[in-house]
């Protein structure tokens, strides 16, 4: 999701025409650029080394990957752990202005927005499954099943797909061959900055998340009602809407990602000179924390694959120890 295609380069400022202020903006003293860095690349590290576990737990039994609801939950946990170690990796390239060549810079902001867009649309699709479960109990079985939950998450590629390769035709169309031989910091404002690009960008986002939400509270609502007709599911059916409220979180923290570059230009009216301390903020909020929904959400909150999850969990702290 994007501006969350920003996600991988939000330390790229807004741009402002007064020279001075680019120079108060580009201004960061190498100390808090390295503990920029190390707390990034930390974080990063410490979540996906989480996510890494709770892939293991669901690869480990069966019960889990013969279930629609965990194939979806693992694709969702991967989907991150690519996202998260992109953006960062990209965030430390751009703050540090080390320049990558085109091609390389291409195929990495191609599979951070992707994995971006993947998000929303996988949270989506769990919603759908929740909302099927607890209100077309009997038909489950028969419309959640395996091959189309597979299929499913290769039709979400797909149109995620379906909004970067526009970009690219574009972008192969306008630059000269040149272009893709030289190095840059690795930013998207960098390099897909043709104005056809930022009109169809708003166009589809637009179209894109008021899906996602149409989805979100269509699902919530039905099981809402659901849960107070049916006293004797109302236990399955509220934790099917607490899951749909946190995945409506998760996706408010993300579409974040969307209006951030207006924000900081609001802001910098009045915190120009902390303006960079401001983004890197809102980087961790928008990239950082709805990877920490993931593991709350079936880690610690789904009873069969918390049993499993905190066996691993113990085993490798007691090794390390």
């Amino acid at each position: 999701m994007q501006s969350t295609e920003n996600l991988s380069n939000q330390s790229d400022l807004p741009r402002v025409p007064v020279n001075e202020s680019r120079l108060v903006i580009d201004k960061d003293t190498f100390e808090s650029s390295v503990a920029k860095n190390v707390l990034l690349v930390s974080l990063g590290l410490s979540f996906n080394y989480i996510n890494g576990i709770l892939l293991h737990t669901y690869r480990k039994h069966q019960i889990f990957y013969t279930n629609p609801r965990y194939i979806l939950f693992a694709h969702l946990v991967l989907n991150d752990m690519l996202l998260l170690s992109l953006s960062i990796a990209l965030f430390v390239l751009s703050n540090t202005s080390h320049p990558v060549i085109c091609p390389v810079c291409l195929i990495l902001l191609c599979v951070s927005v992707l994995t971006t867009h993947n998000t929303p649309l996988n949270l989506a699709v769990m919603a759908l499954e929740c909302y099927i479960a607890v209100c077309f109990p009997l038909h489950h079985p028969q419309l959640c099943t395996i091959q189309r939950t597979y299929g499913l998450i290769a039709g979400i590629w797909a149109l995620t797909a379906l909004i970067i390769l526009p970009d690219l035709c574009i972008l192969a169309v306008t630059k000269p061959p040149e272009f893709f031989l030289t190095t840059m910091r690795c930013e998207r404002t960098n390099v897909f900055d043709h104005p056809v690009i930022m009109m169809k960008r708003d166009v589809q986002y637009t179209l894109y998340l008021s899906g996602v939400w149409f989805i979100l509270i269509y699902t919530y609502c039905h099981i809402f009602f659901a849960a107070r007709a049916a006293k004797s599911s109302a236990q399955d059916s509220r934790k099917a809407r607490n899951t749909i409220l946190l995945h409506g979180f998760q996706l408010l923290l993300c579409m974040l990602s969307y209006v951030d570059h207006f924000l900081l230009r609001v802001l910098m009216i009045w915190f120009l000179q902390y303006i960079r301390h401001i983004a890197f903020v809102m980087f961790v909020i928008v990239m950082i924390l709805p990877r920490l929904i993931s593991p709350i959400l079936y880690g610690l909150r789904d009873k069969v694959f918390r049993e499993h999850f905190t066996k691993y969990l113990v085993f490798t702290v007691v090794i390390k120890s």
